[in-house]
């Protein structure tokens, strides 16, 4: 029979015990106390050997969890430096006014959000008044990443400090009218006010942990010093749940990001219910941060839990605290004390006996109101503790009620999220409680009214002076231009005008190449900040490797096994460019850090991200949604695009449809691209746009989609004429005619169609068109359409400009105007892309693209799969002029017989 108290070969270090006897008395100890004290004590007495052993920097394993309590004790909390009384009757106030706000847009049937603020008021109002810093401050100031839930609760900060009117708030949710609030931080729609978008749940996590690290980037390339710039982001313990929350804890430790706090506000309730019925999220979180290497600061239990902690001399409190599952936390909130003494207390002997110290009033005030999360002293020992410790991201778990002095009728009820309004009889008691200054008479016809204290009055005062020794208001988002970027040479955009003549040059490499010239600019060459997933070598990019380097804050601590070659790997610490691993969400995070660092640190940053076409706009669309909202400007670069050039890949990576998704985000600027050329003059223009001098009317806060393409081809020469530039820029130009071409029209008076290609497309375009004419007959003119989204925007606008009143006729149809025949336009994606432009064209139209999934094959096999090859495209269009009557009707089916479709 086995003795339990034998060591097994399973605990065993690798390494030879030297000392056999003295390891038996250590465990002989254990198996003493746990006989005299019981495995309670013993339990108790070796986490605290674990943590005194973590403190002393031992190489043991961490305790993932600790006892379910205050991290910071009562007797080490420091002092608050300020007002408590004075911070606890403006927290009131906003309180007071954001439960008003949604309740009067509730009769507008706009809805809003009560609860989330109520249950943490105190988590902004301790920062506000003692640790975010503002735009004054040295560096940039902080970055705030406010829970979206809790945006009534900003605005009622910020009417109480005079940026907002009550007119403001009584357009909570109206923004037609132009005086409105938006419902959830918005920079697009409050862009003096909101800096980063959150609601998008998940993101905001996500955003602020590449935030922290690109600002660590800044600092190490000596574009501006921020170190002293902290990011704070406020979450949900719902929102954890997210992939995307979660998903770059281990870089935020990695890279020791210590100007970085999470504020996780653990009401223990989510939108339909417990986050965790069954089990404890605080504890579940607590695990998963401390495993990914970050400080936990747990604020847990308020005042009036201190004495019980003192009375609990055997641990039993403890214990029970942390075998009590959410859902039944939640169930205390809302029970009196007799049934908390059964349940609770009733479970073990000596909880009973505790509770016989315990009034009924100390029962419901420990279980129904005291939190760490809604006392100020627990409060600022969280945060000070975060912003003090080094080496690691803090994360602070906050417990709190949610409906928080919102009366029973909202505190942790499953209902509460959905609750957008009180009584006039609730928001008496609510006064009452808050120990607020308004009469019942203030109450007219119903209405609740908002409350301020004056302009001048003691609570204003206070909160502007912490304000302004923290550098001014917050939330605030810089407004004022910059100064224009200088344009770079011409040269690096005019070397792809001659075209590659016999050289095989995809448009990747073009890119690549153009990039590699522009970094090399005196002025803005260092701006530029190159984001890849991994990627680099696949596009082309590992060139810039040496050159450039890619950014570590290690810098390279070891020698790269290519080091003897010219293109090695090298990482430093003021490295350009951001290789972030197998992350397409890590990389656009990092992108809308960069494309807003215009804004947050007043730097003016140009971000190019190049990842595969088929897995950007797929997988992150909701980031390039939060980066249309953020008011981002870069370059996105949709690399090995199209449905049948990325040969062998298969359904899973062959992209028929991005164009279509970036359609759908207003900010963006989708384009595709034929030839070298073409790429160039998209990036010049836009570097002009969004960096330098904006034509009027132009909206600088927008970025620009490329597709480009593997596909080796030769590049033409940029065709000579006026115009080409601003119908590449527009979205559609004629790249050549029959004539122009110099094919043969074996035929007088030969029917004419137009083509119009894009991408790669363009490629079987001009030979459909050579086809045409040597073996139908037929000239064909063929157009080079950039952008199918552009084409429709503009159309759109002119539409809209037509109802004004206004005479506008659309760039597309200006740009065909005359244009003999009918039109065939063909991409190498779905149909709905070059569809978009359909009903604008004056001339009989019909278009050819790649529809449904994708498959392994070549090239060739793919385009002749999709009917979008050359071939395709002549059956095409002898068919589209044959209902025309302008060739035969057998042209069609003898041309099918020829080509085997």
């Amino acid at each position: 029979m086995t003795d339990p108290t034998a060591i097994q070969p399973s605990e065993l270090d690798q390494l030879p015990d030297r000392d056999p006897e003295e390891t038996a008395e250590w465990q002989a100890s254990l198996d003493a106390v746990t006989k005299a004290a019981g495995p309670h004590r013993a339990a108790y007495l070796m986490r605290r050997t674990l943590e005194r052993a973590e403190g002393n920097g031992l190489a043991l394993p961490k305790l993932l969890e600790t006892d379910y309590v205050n991290t910071i004790p009562t007797a080490a909390e420091p002092t608050v430096d300020g007002d408590e009384e004075m911070e606890r009757r403006i927290t009131a106030w906003n309180r007071w006014n954001a439960a008003a706000m949604v309740t009067r847009g509730a009769k507008h049937g706009v809805g809003g959000h009560i609860a989330t603020f109520a249950s943490a008021a105190w988590l902004y109002e301790t920062g506000f008044n003692h640790f975010f810093k503002g735009k004054e401050a040295d560096g940039s100031g902080d970055q705030l990443y406010i829970q979206g839930h809790a945006s009534p609760g900003i605005y009622a900060r910020a009417f109480l400090d005079g940026r907002l009117t009550e007119a403001h708030l009584d357009n909570f949710r109206q923004e037609a009218g132009g005086n409105g609030l938006p419902s959830y931080p918005h920079p697009r729609r409050l862009p003096w006010l909101w800096e980063f978008p959150t609601v998008s749940m998940g993101l905001g996590p996500l955003s602020a942990i590449y935030q922290a690290r690109f600002n660590r980037y800044l600092t190490n390339r000596n574009i501006k010093d921020v170190s002293a710039s902290h990011v704070w982001a406020f979450l949900g313990d719902g929102e954890m749940d997210e992939p995307e929350s979660t998903a770059a804890l281990a870089l935020a430790s990695r890279e020791g990001l210590d100007n970085l706090t999470f504020v996780i506000n653990c009401n223990l309730q989510r939108l339909d219910g417990p986050v965790r019925a069954n089990f404890k999220i605080v504890q579940e979180l607590e695990a998963q941060f401390r495993g990914a290497g970050w400080n936990v600061v747990k604020s847990l239990w308020g005042n009036a839990w201190d004495e019980q902690f003192q009375l609990d001399t055997t641990g039993a409190l403890v214990r029970r605290l942390r075998q009590v599952p959410d859902a039944q936390v939640q169930t205390y909130q809302t029970r009196d004390a007799a049934y908390i003494r059964q349940d609770f207390f009733g479970s073990d002997p000596a909880l009973v006996e505790l509770a016989k110290l315990l009034s009924d009033d100390k029962i419901l005030e420990c279980f129904h109101l005291s939190r760490g999360g809604h006392e100020a002293r627990k409060v600022y020992a969280a945060y000070k503790a975060a912003v003090e410790h080094k080496g690691a991201p803090t994360v602070i778990l906050a417990q709190t009620v949610k409906g928080h002095t919102l009366g029973a009728g909202f505190a942790s009820k499953n209902a509460n999220h959905q609750m957008k309004k009180l009584s006039t009889d609730e928001f008496k008691q609510m006064r009452d409680l808050l120990e607020l200054p308004i009469k019942d008479s203030d109450f007219v016809d119903g209405v609740v009214p908002y409350g301020h204290p004056g302009a001048d009055s003691p609570e204003v005062r206070y909160l502007q002076e912490r304000r302004a020794a923290l550098g001014g208001p917050a939330p605030a988002r810089r407004t004022q231009p910059l100064a224009p970027l200088p344009a770079p040479a011409d040269k690096a955009f005019a070397a792809f005008d001659k075209g590659s003549g016999s050289q095989n040059v995809a448009t990747t490499m073009a890119f690549v190449r153009l990039v590699k010239d522009l970094v090399r600019d005196k002025t803005s060459g260092k701006r530029w900040v190159p984001i890849v997933p991994d990627e680099a070598r696949t596009f082309g990019m590992e060139s810039l490797f040496p050159s450039l380097g890619i950014y570590s804050p290690k810098g390279q601590t070891y020698e790269p096994v290519d080091r003897d070659q010219l293109m090695y790997y090298k990482e430093a610490k003021d490295g350009q460019i951001l290789n972030e691993g197998i992350t397409e969400a890590g990389s656009m995070a990092d992108f809308i850090a960069a494309s807003t660092a215009y804004s947050t640190h007043g730097e003016a940053m140009i971000p190019f991200y190049i990842f595969y076409s088929m897995f950007g706009w797929q997988r992150t669309a909701d980031q390039m949604w939060q980066l249309g909202d953020q008011l981002g400007r870069g370059f996105l670069v949709g690399a090995t695009a199209g449905r049948t050039t990325l040969t062998g890949e298969g359904l899973q990576h062959a992209d028929g449809h991005s164009p279509v998704i970036a359609a759908t985000n207003p900010a963006a600027l989708s384009y595709d691209p034929a030839f070298a050329y073409e790429v160039a003059t998209i990036v010049k223009d836009g570097l002009r746009r969004m960096y330098g001098e904006a034509a009027p009317g132009e909206d600088q806060n927008v970025f620009y989609y490329l597709t480009v393409y593997n596909e080796p081809i030769p590049q033409p020469a940029k065709p000579s004429g006026l115009g080409i530039d601003e119908g590449i820029v527009k979205g559609l130009y004629r790249f050549n005619t029959a004539e122009s071409a110099g094919v043969q029209v074996n035929a007088a008076n030969a029917a004419r169609i137009q083509l119009l290609g894009s991408g790669t497309a363009i490629h079987w375009v001009l030979e459909a068109q050579k086809l045409l004419a040597e073996e139908w007959g037929v000239a064909a003119d063929v157009w080079s359409a950039t952008s199918w989204t552009e084409l429709r925007r503009d159309a759109l606008e002119a539409d809209a400009a037509l109802l004004r009143g206004e005479e506008r006729v659309p760039f597309l149809r200006q740009a065909l105007q005359g244009a003999e025949g009918p039109v065939l336009a063909v991409s190498d994606y779905m149909r709905q892309v070059p569809d978009q432009i359909a009903q604008w064209v004056e001339q009989d139209y019909s278009s050819l693209g790649a529809d449904g999934f994708g498959l392994s094959d070549t090239r060739a096999a793919a385009r002749r799969h999709f009917g979008v090859d050359a071939q395709s495209i002549v059956v095409a269009a002898l068919a589209q002029l044959a209902r025309r009557g302008e060739v035969p009707a057998s042209a069609v089916k003898e041309a099918r017989a020829r080509y085997g479709l």
